[in-house]
C-alpha cells in the first residue's frame, strides 16, 4: 500500500506541505496549521481558492519486492478525487475523471527499485466548467445552484460527489485528493479482483442457493483450469467445482446448493426489529493448474427481497412495499448524506456511532441519497451486522446529465464497479437510478421549452434505462431496481420512464416539502404509498453552533445565521411555523433569545411536525389498505449532518441527537398508540410492528396544564392490537370526552395515553394537544432540577419539576453521548433519565455542562 505521507503542492509551488493518503488538500492544510477549521464561520467562501487551484500529490517509494519475478504489476487506485494525470517515473500512465471508479494502471514496464509517483490534479470547478463549454448543441441544466447556497457551477458535468459543489443543507468544498487506498499489486497467472455472494430461495423446492461470482485478471495467454471448493461448516455444506479461466478478464459463476434439510436449518438475515442478522462463515479456495492458490474468507447471508407493486382492493393505483423473506416489512428510517465534507475524516468509529444511533431509534432502513457518495465498505458491513436495510441510489441528483460517449463510458465503469463491490451485502434491498431527476423533467424544474423536452427525455432514458439499468440487471438479479426517486414505479415504466406526475400518491414513492403550511394541519399531508423524503428545517444546538462561530454571530438575524441558511427564506419560514402554535421568544438578553429560538425550531419544526407526519403516514396507510400497515414506509429527511447549518436533520455534526431523533425513538417504536382529530372526534389507533396479535389495555390520562395531578383516567381493557397493522382502538367526541373529564377545556387540558400488556409489554407514552400551546391556559413557570449519579458506565439523571413541563430538553454541551429520552412532556414530579456516554466523562463534568430547558423557559 502507498498509504501514508506524501508531498502536496499547489499549482505555482507557493504552498508545499506534507499530506496524508487517504486524504484531501483541505484536511492536509488544516492539519498543517495553514488554514482554520474549514467549517468555522464563513470559511467555506474564504477558502474557495483551495478548490480553484491545481494541486499535485507526489512521493518516492521503494518497490518492496523483486518486480522482475512477476508477470504483471499494477498501480491501483480505489478512489481518486477526481480529475488527475497519473505519472510514475515521469511516464504518464493515464488519467482519472470519476471519483466513484476504480482505476488500475499497468506499470510492469516502468516500475523500478526506487520510484517517483505524481498525481497532478485539475480543479474540479475548472474541469466542470470546461466540460460544460465543450458540450455543443444544447445546454444541460442546472448551470449553477441558487445564490443562497454559495456554491459552484456545473456539478452535473463531473462524476464527483454532487453535494460537494453545495446543497441546500451543506457547504461547498469541492475537494481534491486520493480519498481511498492506493496500492501496488503484483501477480503471475491470475489475480482476483471482485468476489461476491448472493442468495436465492426457490419456493418450489424449499431450498436455498448461493451464487458465488469471482472476476479475475488472467495474465496467461491460454485458459487456466483448476478447482474451486466452497465450504460452509455451520451448514455442513462443501462443494467442489471444476472451472476454467479465460485470458483477459476471466469470470466464473458457481451455484452452491444448500440441501433441503440444511435449508430448513438456515437462519435468514432479518431487518432490525424483525429477527437476527445471522451470517455464516464461508471459505472459498481457488487451486489452479499454475499452482497459485487463493483462499477467500467471507460471510454468507440468506435473505430474499421483493418490491411489491400490485393492485389494492378498494383503491386506485398500485402498492409499493417490500417483502423480506416473504414477510411484508414496514420501513422506518431516514435519508443518509455523506458524514463529512472531507471523506478522510469519516472513520469506522464515526460510521459505527451514526448507524448504531439509527438502530437505537428503532430504525430499520436508510436511503443512501444520490447526491453524495457510494459509502465505504465498512458502512455496509455495519448495516449487515445491525439489520439496517439500504435503499441505494446511484450518484445522480436534482439535475440533468450529459450522455456523450465519454461520459457514458465513465458511468458504465462506475456502475459496474459499484454493483460488483456492493452486491454481496444483504442490507442493500434496492438500486435506484437517481434522486428527483424524473420529477425534474416531469415538473419542468429548469424551464425547458416544450419543443425541446423530448431531447432531455431521450437523454434520461439513455443514461438511467439503457445504461445503468442494463448493467444492474446483468450484474445483480437478486434485488429490484427503480429508475428514480420519487417515481411511480411500474406506472412510470408504462408511461415511458418519465411519468406525467411522479408525485402521484397512488403509485411508487413520494417526496414532500411544503414549509408554508401549518404543519399541525394533518389534512395538508399526502396520503402516499411510500414517503421517501419529507422534513422541516431546524437549527442545531447552541453547543454545536458555538464551535464554529464567534460571539457576534449569536443572533438569529446575524450575518452568520443568514450565511448558514442555504434555503431561500428558510429562517423566516421557521419563525412562521413557530408562531402558528407557540409564543416567539421575547427575552431582552440577545444570547438567551438566540438559544430559545434554536430550541423552539427543534421542538416545533423537527420534533412535532415530523412526529405528526409519521403518525399520519401510519394512519393513512391503515385507511388506504384496509388496516395493513406494512404496505407503506417512510424515510425522514435527513439523518446526519455536514457542518452546523440549518437543515432537516436528525443528528448534529458529530452525532449528537437532535430532539427529533429522540422523538423518532418513540414514533418508530414497534408498538405505539397514535391519536388525531377529525370533525370534532378523537381517534386513537394502535400501530404495531409486532409479529403476533396482542390483547392490551389502553390507558388514557388527562391533565390540566396547571396541575401534576390527573383530572381523568380512562382505561379500556381487552384492546386487540393487530400484528403489523394500524387499527382503530378508541373513538369519542371531543366534547363528550372533555365533559367526562371534569369539564376540561381544549385550552386547559392535555391528553396522554399508552398501551400496556402482560410480560412487561408497553408502548411509549404518547400525547395529544387539544389546542396550540400558545393558547394553553394554566401553564406555569416550573422549577426544573436534576441530580446526577453513576452506575457502571451509565449516568442517571433524577429530574424534579414543580409543574407540568412541556418538551423538557437535557443538554450537556459538547460531552458526547445520548440520553435514554429527551424533549418529553413531564407530567409527574419525578422522572429518571439515563445518559450513555460515548467517551469518558464524570458526574462533575455532566453537572457543570447540564442545561435544562422546557417550553415555559422561552416565554
Amino acid at each position: 500500500s502507498l498509504r501514508g505521507s506524501w508531498w502536496l503542492g499547489n499549482g505555482n509551488g507557493s504552498v508545499v506541505l506534507r499530506g496524508k493518503v487517504p486524504g484531501c488538500v483541505h484536511t492536509a492544510l488544516h492539519r498543517a496549521g495553514l488554514i482554520q477549521d474549514p467549517y468555522y464561520r464563513f470559511n467555506d467562501v474564504m477558502y474557495r481558492w483551495i478548490s480553484l487551484d491545481n494541486w499535485t500529490y507526489s512521493r518516492t517509494f521503494k518497490t518492496p519486492f523483486d518486480f522482475r519475478q512477476w508477470q504483471k504489476v499494477n498501480l491501483v487506485f480505489v478512489g481518486v478525487d477526481t480529475v488527475a494525470q497519473i505519472l510514475i517515473n515521469n511516464v504518464t500512465l493515464g488519467r482519472t475523471d470519476n471519483m466513484f471508479n476504480r482505476y488500475s494502471f499497468d506499470i510492469t514496464s516502468v516500475i523500478k527499485e526506487v520510484n517517483f509517483i505524481e498525481i497532478r490534479f485539475l480543479s474540479a470547478i475548472s474541469y466542470a466548467a470546461e466540460q460544460n463549454r465543450c458540450h455543443k448543441g444544447y445546454s444541460i441544466p442546472p448551470a449553477c445552484p441558487p445564490p443562497v447556497q454559495k456554491g459552484e457551477c456545473h456539478a452535473n458535468f463531473i462524476r464527483k460527489e454532487q453535494c460537494s459543489f453545495s446543497w441546500d443543507w451543506g457547504p461547498s468544498f469541492p475537494t481534491q485528493g486520493i480519498w481511498k487506498d492506493v496500492r501496488i499489486e503484483a501477480y503471475n497467472h491470475y489475480h482476483l479482483i471482485y468476489f461476491s455472494l448472493t442468495s436465492f430461495f426457490v419456493k418450489s423446492t424449499q431450498k436455498w442457493h448461493l451464487e458465488v461470482e469471482a472476476i479475475f485478471d488472467v495474465v496467461s495467454s491460454k485458459p487456466i483450469v483448476g478447482l474451486v471448493t466452497v465450504n460452509i461448516p455451520e451448514l455442513q455444506t462443501q462443494q467442489t467445482f471444476n472451472v476454467t479461466l479465460q485470458p483477459g478478464e476471466g469470470s466464473i459463476v458457481l451455484l452452491v446448493n444448500i440441501n433441503k434439510v440444511r435449508s430448513f436449518a438456515v437462519e435468514a438475515w432479518w431487518p432490525n426489529g424483525h429477527g437476527k442478522q445471522t451470517g455464516y462463515n464461508m471459505t472459498t479456495t481457488f487451486i489452479m493448474e499454475a499452482g497459485y492458490q487463493i483462499e477467500k474468507f467471507s460471510k454468507a447471508y440468506f435473505r430474499t427481497v421483493e418490491l411489491v407493486q400490485e393492485p389494492i382492493h378498494g383503491s386506485p393505483g398500485l402498492s409499493f412495499y417490500f417483502r423480506i423473506n416473504d414477510r411484508p416489512i414496514f420501513i422506518k428510517g431516514s435519508n443518509w448524506i455523506p458524514a463529512d465534507s472531507f471523506q478522510d475524516r469519516v472513520t469506522y468509529d464515526t460510521l459505527q456511532l451514526l448507524l448504531k444511533s439509527a438502530a437505537d431509534a428503532n430504525m430499520n432502513a436508510l436511503r443512501v441519497w444520490g447526491g453524495g457518495v457510494y459509502e465505504q465498505d465498512e458502512f455496509y458491513d455495519i448495516c449487515d451486522e445491525i439489520g439496517i436495510m439500504i435503499w441505494q441510489d446511484f450518484m445522480f441528483a436534482c439535475a440533468l446529465y450529459p450522455t456523450d460517449q465519454n461520459y457514458l463510458e465513465s458511468v458504465r465503469a462506475e456502475v459496474t464497479h459499484q454493483v460488483r463491490r456492493l452486491k454481496s451485502h444483504p442490507s442493500i434491498i434496492l438500486w435506484s437510478g437517481n434522486n428527483e431527476n424524473e420529477a425534474a423533467i416531469a415538473s419542468n424544474w429548469f424551464s425547458i421549452p416544450y419543443a425541446d423536452r423530448e431531447v432531455y427525455i431521450k437523454d434520461y432514458i439513455m443514461l438511467y434505462v439503457k445504461n445503468i439499468r442494463e448493467i444492474v440487471l446483468a450484474e445483480d438479479k437478486s434485488r429490484p431496481f427503480v429508475a428514480s426517486s420519487p417515481t411511480n414505479g411500474l406506472e412510470s415504466v408504462k408511461e415511458g420512464w418519465v411519468s406525467q406526475n411522479p408525485y402521484d400518491t397512488h403509485y411508487g414513492d413520494t417526496h414532500f416539502y411544503d414549509y408554508s403550511i401549518d404543519c399541525w394541519n394533518w389534512a395538508a399531508y399526502p396520503k402516499t404509498r411510500f414517503a421517501s423524503e419529507y422534513g422541516f428545517q431546524s437549527w442545531p444546538s447552541f453547543s454545536t453552533i458555538k464551535k464554529v462561530s464567534s460571539t457576534e454571530d449569536w443572533s438569529y438575524t446575524s450575518n452568520f445565521s443568514l450565511h448558514r441558511q442555504h434555503h431561500e427564506n428558510g429562517n423566516d419560514q421557521m419563525l412562521q411555523q413557530i408562531g402558528y402554535h407557540f409564543k416567539l421568544p421575547q427575552s431582552t438578553d440577545p444570547i438567551k433569545k438566540f438559544k430559545d429560538t434554536i430550541y423552539l425550531t427543534q421542538v416545533t419544526l423537527i420534533a412535532l411536525c415530523i412526529r405528526l407526519k409519521v403518525r399520519l403516514f401510519c394512519l393513512f396507510t391503515a385507511v388506504v389498505v384496509c388496516g395493513n400497515a406494512t404496505n407503506a414506509s417512510m424515510f425522514v429527511w435527513i439523518l446526519n449532518n455536514i457542518g452546523a447549518l440549518a437543515a432537516c436533520l436528525m443528528y448534529e455534526y458529530g452525532g449528537k441527537w437532535k430532539l427529533l431523533h429522540y422523538f423518532a425513538q418513540n414514533f418508530f417504536a414497534p408498538l405505539l398508540p397514535v391519536a388525531y382529530e377529525d370533525k370534532g372526534v378523537l381517534y386513537i389507533y394502535s400501530v404495531s410492528d409486532l409479529h403476533v396479535d396482542h390483547k392490551l389495555t389502553l390507558r388514557v390520562t388527562v391533565y390540566t396544564w396547571s396541575s401534576l395531578e390527573p383530572v381523568c383516567i380512562l382505561s379500556k381493557g381487552g384492546v386487540t392490537v393487530k400484528a403489523q397493522s394500524a387499527v382503530p382502538i378508541y373513538k369519542e367526541s371531543i366534547n363528550d370526552f372533555l365533559e367526562r373529564c371534569q369539564n376540561c377545556t381544549r385550552k386547559s387540558c392535555v391528553v396522554t395515553f399508552c398501551l400496556m400488556g402482560e410480560g412487561g409489554l408497553q408502548s411509549p407514552m404518547n400525547h395529544h394537544f387539544l389546542s396550540s400551546l400558545k393558547d394553553a391556559v394554566g401553564l406555569e413557570k416550573t422549577q426544573l432540577s436534576a441530580s446526577v449519579s453513576q452506575q457502571d458506565d451509565t449516568y442517571i439523571f433524577d429530574l424534579h419539576t414543580t409543574a407540568i413541563a412541556p418538551f423538557v430538553s437535557l443538554d450537556v454541551g459538547s460531552i458526547k453521548g445520548r440520553f435514554s429520552e429527551n424533549g418529553f412532556l413531564m407530567t409527574e414530579k419525578k422522572k429518571v433519565v439515563m445518559f450513555y456516554p460515548w467517551e469518558p466523562t464524570s458526574i462533575e463534568e455532566l453537572e457543570e455542562s447540564l442545561t435544562l430547558t422546557s417550553l415555559v423557559d422561552t416565554v
